[in-house]
């Protein structure tokens, strides 16, 4: 039977319940919730009433009955019923005598219900007990009988006594008229209050639910308007302290989050887009003049394919930075990490940038031996990065020194140079993508693309290294490297 109803509430209930509105599973568990209190108590309310009732009738009627059996088995039946006439019995208990021949040989209330009605009715009733009428019963002990009428109740026991060799039977009742009617009453009223109750409570978990729901509904509202286009709508937070505040402040911050994301993404692409055109112009420009003039004049040739070339090779480097930070924004940028000694490092790119820039005086001034957990050609191409900066930024005969110190837990690199410098308004910026400390985004002056740096600290994150920075105008610029050593 269990396993069945089981099957059904699965079956039936538990999807309906699964699809239902929030607003409407609030409402539902209030109102089974406020049933199940309305129904216990008002249940234990009546249950109290009914046994206190009982309880004094049962109380009376076995007080009576065996103070009566006590007395006959010391006194006549003359004497006994004397006593029964004077005080014996409890107001509300009625008792007859009838002997062996069902003849009444005393009754207390002449116009009282007879003895054989009442044992008739008791016979019915047992014969086809009612649910209420069986409980009753069953909680009575078994020589005291309720006997359900229309408009009364009775509670009726019988003792036996024998005196002068005649029996007689002592028959004790106890009416329940108007507590009769009360209790009715009473349970009529708590039904219909009850249905009341379950009403009162159906449509107050309901409107209770939409009201503390229309925070999230706003909420709602509020992310069906937000596009793509507009992100700047935000949700509005009422300071409740509670879990829908929580809900609106996190989304707020996810609306800010992908806001600053987007807005990234357009500049990147903007930016992108600029520094691909101006090599392509200049590809196109030269093509053109080779295509006009290139064929009767030699030197226009060379000039415009060693432009050619040069601009290509140029928009190569772009695109393979901008493949490298676009790996890095998905996490497919791969690294092999792996023990890594940094002064051997160190020493060959400091003789390779001295090649490669020989307009500069570039020293290794401190190079002290110590390993790290880093991917070498990664490292190798951050410390490049910073190198080429300083070049690029520092006027020819400029001075670039690198440097690396061995800590307790870390290895120091030092990369200073006597540039221009960067203002410090602006050294939270440079590791901006597309961003340049002259703000310049044409080609004119000092070369590159502003995507550098960006791969550069990317490179560091990726290695748990701490950047620092320290730069003045006209007196040159130290990049710290605190790199973790390999344990």
């Amino acid at each position: 039977m269990l396993s069945k109803l089981k099957t059904y509430l699965n079956m039936c209930i538990h999807p309906r319940l699964k699809y239902m509105p929030i607003s409407l599973k609030l409402a539902f568990i209030y109102s089974i919730m406020l049933c199940l209190i309305l129904i216990v108590t008002l249940s234990s309310t009546l249950i109290g009433i009914h046994y206190v009732l009982f309880h004094e009738a049962e109380v009376s009627i076995n007080l009576s009955a065996n103070y009566v059996e006590k007395k006959a088995n010391n006194e006549t039946v003359p004497e006994l019923l004397q006593d029964v006439k004077s005080s014996a019995l409890i107001p509300g208990v009625v008792m007859r005598v009838t002997d062996s021949n069902n003849n009444i040989v005393y009754d207390s209330l002449p116009m009282y219900i007879s003895i054989n009605h009442v044992q008739d009715s008791l016979a019915r009733q047992e014969e086809h007990p009612q649910i209420e009428d069986y409980i009753r019963n069953a909680l009575l002990p078994s020589d005291l009988k309720f006997v359900n009428f229309k408009h009364f109740w009775i509670f009726y026991t019988q003792r036996t006594i024998v005196k002068n060799d005649e029996t007689y039977t002592l028959h004790f009742l106890r009416t329940i008229t108007a507590e009769k009617v009360f209790l009715e009453e009473l349970s009529e009223t708590i039904f219909y209050a009850g249905i009341a109750g379950v009403i009162i409570s159906i449509i107050c978990g309901f409107l209770l639910s939409r009201r503390l729901l229309k925070p999230l509904r706003d909420i709602t509202t509020t992310v069906k308007n937000i596009e793509i286009q507009d992100l700047n709508q935000r949700i509005k937070v009422q300071p409740t302290r509670d879990e829908l505040e929580e809900l609106s402040n996190t989304f707020n911050l996810m609306l800010e989050r992908l806001q600053k994301g987007f807005e990234q993404q357009r500049q990147f692409v903007s930016d992108a887009s600029h520094e691909l055109r101006t090599p392509a112009t200049v590809i196109c420009g030269y093509s053109d003049m080779l295509a006009r003039w290139g064929k009767d004049d030699p030197q226009t040739a060379d000039e415009c394919i060693t432009a050619i070339h040069s601009e290509a090779i140029n928009m190569q480097r772009l695109i393979e930075k901008l493949l490298f930070l676009a790996r890095a924004d998905q996490k497919r940028q791969v690294l092999h990490k792996e023990s890594l000694n940094l002064k051997p490092l160190i020493a060959d790119i400091a003789k390779d940038t001295q090649l490669i820039a020989p307009q500069h005086t570039i020293t290794c001034t401190h190079n002290d031996d110590g390993y790290i957990f880093a991917d070498e050609l990664v490292m190798r191409q951050m410390l490049r990065i910073f190198l080429d900066n300083s070049i690029k930024y520092t006027p020819d005969g400029g001075k670039i020194t690198i440097s690396s110190e061995n800590k307790v837990k870390h290895m120091i690199v030092k990369i200073s140079d006597t540039g221009i410098g960067i203002a410090k308004d602006k050294q939270d910026k440079i590791f901006e993508r597309f961003y340049r400390v002259d703000s310049a985004r044409t080609r004119n002056g000092v070369g590159g693309t502003g995507l550098g740096l960006s791969i550069a600290k990317w490179i560091a994150d990726a290695h748990d290294i701490e950047i620092r920075l320290s730069s003045k105008l006209n007196k040159g610029t130290t990049i710290i490297l605190i790199i973790p050593k390999d344990n």
